[in-house]
């Protein structure tokens, strides 16, 4: 008899998409749908970047090299040199998105059985590329009621066995939008120099930073061979479906092993590597609409949350996610219901319930993530429906 593998049944579903079946069924039904459950802006992607590969020049789409184009990562260079990260193009491999990078940097780094420690809640795929690598995650709780910030370093201590062999960190935070101070990233630094640890930094919300400095793990001193950067221009340009990332890491022995991974999958997309090059020339000012657009978005939302009834939302420092605590008895039946049995004026929202995001069994049952990537009119809209479906819940506590 045929069975699935093991790695395929331990495989998770995601919980910003496996609500989809539902929200197409509302849709056919005439309800509009309010998609605050995953992080696609509604920004437009900046002409310039489109403009690149629609004129680009070529006769034949040929791979480019396994680490990418020269030329987009001597353009990386500069990029990174402009936010304090001095790199050279050979400590850079391009990646099929930031999830490649990801994965790339567990299957290098971590045989199978290996542990890594990361703080929960984090990002849901973290999950899925561990089950991939074989890795196992060992999660450490951070808590809603103090915003989410660094569990203690004796936490991490604790958490260390013959196994681990890395720390892996979002920051800014998805999903709780939280902003690691250097203090924490130095706590981080100094385990994982002790007890020869890599340090993974997912860095995909770098721009978007409210109420404080963004800090990469790039810029500790002393750990050049620990940090391994993973990284997107996904969320930075509003390029999601460009699937374009990178790896970047001092240490060489990682870089060289990273390479045979990268030469097993030939070579990342092409269109993307134009567009992700064009990026790098856009404006110096860019950023400062796009991230005053989503400051100004997370302040609506958080605003309208915190004013509904039994629920708790800490203002985010970066990225465009909120956590919120809701008055609900099980959050992934009450984002069901919202699709499957609740409108408001022929309009519904879509969130994506927190349980997937932790690793400990349990945990996040009465939390939501909410991904402020609506403009504002439509945001307060979803708010509006939100804070209705909470009035009439059955299953509300």
């Amino acid at each position: 008899m045929l069975q699935i593998s093991h790695r395929g049944q331990l495989m998770p579903p995601s919980p910003i998409r496996k609500l989809v079946p539902y929200a197409e069924a509302a849709k056919q039904k005439g309800v509009k749908v309010f998609h605050l459950n995953i992080g696609q802006p509604d920004i437009e992607t900046p002409a310039p970047v489109l403009d690149a590969v629609r004129h680009f020049d070529f006769k034949v789409l040929e791979y480019s090299h396994s680490a990418g184009n020269e030329s987009y990562r001597r353009k990386l260079v500069e990029y990174y040199g402009r936010v304090g990260v001095n790199v050279t193009y050979n400590q850079i491999i391009v990646t099929t998105g930031g999830s490649e990078a990801i994965l790339f940097a567990m299957m290098t780094c971590l045989d199978a059985g290996d542990e890594i420690i990361i703080p929960e809640p984090f990002y849901a795929n973290y999950n899925g590329f561990a089950v991939e690598a074989g890795v196992k995650v060992v999660p450490l709780t951070a808590d809603i009621r103090n915003g989410f910030a660094l569990p203690p370093a004796e936490a991490f201590e604790a958490a260390i066995t013959p196994r681990t062999k890395a720390i892996m960190l979002c920051n800014p935070n998805n999903p709780t939008g939280y902003l690691y101070p250097l203090t924490e990233l130095e706590t981080l630094r100094d385990i994982a120099v002790r007890h020869g640890l890599y340090l993974f930094s997912d860095e995909a919300y770098r721009e978007f930073c409210y109420d404080g400095e963004h800090t990469s793990a790039m810029h500790l001193k002393g750990a050049d061979d620990h940090v391994i950067l993973m990284d997107t221009i996904s969320k930075r340009y509003s390029a999601c479906g460009g699937r374009i990332g990178a790896l970047v890491t001092r240490n060489k022995a990682v870089l060289d092993a990273v390479m045979k991974f990268a030469q097993a999958r030939l070579s990342p997309p092409s269109f993307a590597q134009i567009a992700g090059e064009a990026a790098v020339d856009l404006p110096e000012n860019y950023f400062d609409t796009t991230r005053a657009e989503y400051q100004s978005r997370r302040d609506l939302l958080v605003k309208r949350l915190n004013g509904m009834s039994g629920v708790y939302c800490p203002n985010p420092g970066g990225a465009f996610y909120a956590m919120a605590s809701l008055p609900v008895d099980n959050a992934d039946t009450f984002c069901q219901w919202l699709l499957e049995s609740f409108s408001h004026e022929g309009q519904t929202v879509m969130l994506a319930p927190a349980s997937g995001f932790y690793g400990t069994p349990g945990l996040g049952r009465q939390e939501v993530r909410l991904a402020y990537v609506l403009n504002k009119g439509d945001l307060a809209r979803a708010m509006d429906c939100l804070e209705k479906a909470l009035q009439v819940y059955p299953g509300k506590i």
